[in-house]
């Protein structure tokens, strides 16, 4: 039905450094859990990204591994569901090559995200708990844009913004961007993930799995 609605034609965003937001916008709190503290007191030196599910080659991966990848860099806007937009430039891996190393299984039709910020020792606990998590289709991680972002505006990426790890799908609104990635899984569908509705936001504050820009 997208394909029929869309055609084959995708969104790319290029702006230029000129165009660099002097202040972008932070939403939400960073993870205070003590697993996640004490990867942030080593400077994410003990970081490890386990990428697995229905894929034949699971990996597990440093951040000195994923800066040995070839680097991909992009500035582009931020366009959050609250209304407020902001640009960076976001410097990482692609997800397209992380795809090709993992080599999905046929029957795998999206990547679950999942983040090490626990709602359930925060605020937002009574607006859901367990620990915060997002969806996106396969095909999404196949778009130019599609990254894992290390670094923001030319530096390891902040606390704040999700470090050490944040996902860019730059054709879709900023919820979808899952920051403080602690781990990745394949799958043929989320129901028995969470709620079942394919991610946090969706389970607990009724978002749409639908947010292309």
């Amino acid at each position: 039905m997208r394909t029929l609605l869309f055609g084959h034609e995708r969104s790319a965003q290029h702006y230029s450094h000129a165009d660099i937001s002097p202040y972008f916008w932070v939403n939400g709190r960073s993870p205070q859990e003590e697993t996640y503290l004490a990867l942030a007191r080593d400077e994410f030196a003990n970081y490890v990204l386990e990428a697995a599910g229905l894929v034949e080659r699971p990996l597990r991966l440093t951040l000195a591994d994923l800066r040995a990848m070839p680097k991909q860099t992009q500035i582009t806007k931020h366009c959050c569901i609250q209304g407020w937009s902001g640009v960076a430039e976001w410097g990482g891996v692609s997800m397209r090559h992380i795809v090709r190393l993992c080599r999905p299984l046929p029957s795998a039709r999206y990547i679950v995200f999942y983040a090490f910020d626990n709602k359930s020792t925060s605020e937002a606990h009574a607006q859901g708990p367990g620990y915060f998590y997002g969806t996106i289709r396969l095909e999404l991680a196949e778009d130019p844009q599609t990254m894992l972002a290390y670094e923001m505006n030319g530096q390891s990426l902040p606390i704040d913004h999700g470090a050490p790890l944040r996902l860019r799908v730059e054709t879709q609104l900023g919820f979808t961007m899952v920051k403080y990635i602690r781990a990745i899984e394949f799958v043929e569908h989320y129901a028995d993930i969470g709620q079942g509705q394919g991610g946090w936001r969706e389970d607990y504050q009724h978002f749409s799995q639908e947010a292309g820009i």
